[in-house]
């Protein structure tokens, strides 16, 4: 409207399909580097997702059918009060199996942010069960948590993922510190620490590589990648002290990202199912839900309204129960 009453308008954005929606040019930039314009209409997401990254983006998560096998999380019953004091989650019951990722759909508001947090210790439970392998784990602490077997890739990746005023090498140990591979006589072992970064930063592709800079001078997805390698080589050091399978939490593993990054990102969750582990995915962005998950729970007003498979549901049916309304008369 603002373009018909002749102004205008400069958008800048990472998701493609607002470019596509509603702009007429589109110039890319790639590390401080002018890429090119293209004329919208004439040009691909997929073109100009090669822009923006370098290389050719895949959209389509890439991954086999699904082989659950035991229960990882058991969630029973669970009540949980959110900051107005009132229920935000009411009588919430969910399991999660190893080798599985179960998707949150659902409106923003609607009892996410209290299950995770339910979930990872920083919000007490009105009632109900938490089993993690079997292991009572409701209204444990954190640390109790961590250490029974939930690692947490965090919505607010600067609040609650990182230390921002740390280096990368100080950021990758942030669990982990009081271990006696890092530490002795709650002094920090130095080389260890940096080793650990080192093999984060190799694996997980972060840039730039030194580990001795503030995490705050890295970029957005550069940030997120430090936090899924650091929570990945715990699942992978737990599993090896503990042989049980580990459930990883990823909420809005990919807010703020651009498609390279939200590749890399869906690419993490999908190899965690495959070695075994439980993935719980809260996103709200229905394309991520749709096409990482095996399965999708909807939430509404604190319940769970319905779990499908993803393979078989669609946009639409999903809309309707994330809006409370009923699908094939149920």
């Amino acid at each position: 409207n603002m373009t018909k009453k002749g102004k205008s308008i400069i958008l800048i954005t990472h998701k493609l399909k607002e470019i596509k929606e509603a702009a007429n040019r589109c110039t890319v930039i790639r590390r401080g580097k002018y890429i090119g314009t293209v004329d919208v209409k004439d040009t691909t997401e997929a073109d100009m997702a090669k822009m923006m990254v370098g290389r050719e983006v895949s959209f389509k998560v890439e991954k086999t059918e699904a082989k659950p096998k035991e229960t990882v999380i058991s969630i029973k019953n669970i009540s949980v009060k959110n900051n107005k004091k009132v229920l935000g989650l009411k009588n919430f019951s969910l399991d999660v199996k190893a080798g599985e990722i179960v998707g949150i759909a659902g409106v923003e508001g609607n009892g996410q942010t209290e299950l995770v947090e339910a979930l990872t210790g920083l919000r007490k439970c009105h009632s109900g069960s938490i089993k993690i392998n079997g292991h009572e784990i409701v209204n444990n602490t954190p640390k109790q948590i961590f250490k029974k077997g939930i690692k947490n890739i965090p919505e607010d990746r600067h609040k609650r993922g990182l230390v921002l005023d740390f280096t990368v090498a100080e950021n990758s140990i942030l669990q982990n510190y009081k271990d006696a591979r890092f530490s002795k006589n709650s002094i920090i072992n130095k080389d260890a620490m940096d080793k650990h970064a080192k093999s984060i930063i190799s694996r997980f592709d972060v840039r730039p590589t030194d580990y001795t800079q503030k995490t705050r001078a890295l970029s957005g997805g550069n940030q997120q990648k430090i936090i899924i390698g650091r929570e990945v080589m715990n699942i992978e050091r737990s599993r090896q002290e503990t042989n049980e399978s580990q459930l990883l939490i990823a909420t809005q593993p990919t807010r703020g990202l651009d498609v390279g990054a939200i590749e890399f990102v869906h690419k993490a969750l999908v190899e965690q199912r495959d070695a075994g582990n439980a993935v719980l995915l809260v996103s709200l962005e229905l394309d991520e839900v749709m096409n990482v998950s095996d399965r999708i729970a909807v939430m509404y007003e604190g319940k769970i309204v319905g779990i499908v498979d993803a393979k078989t549901t669609d946009e639409n049916t999903l809309g309707l129960m994330m809006a409370g309304g009923a699908v094939d008369g149920k």
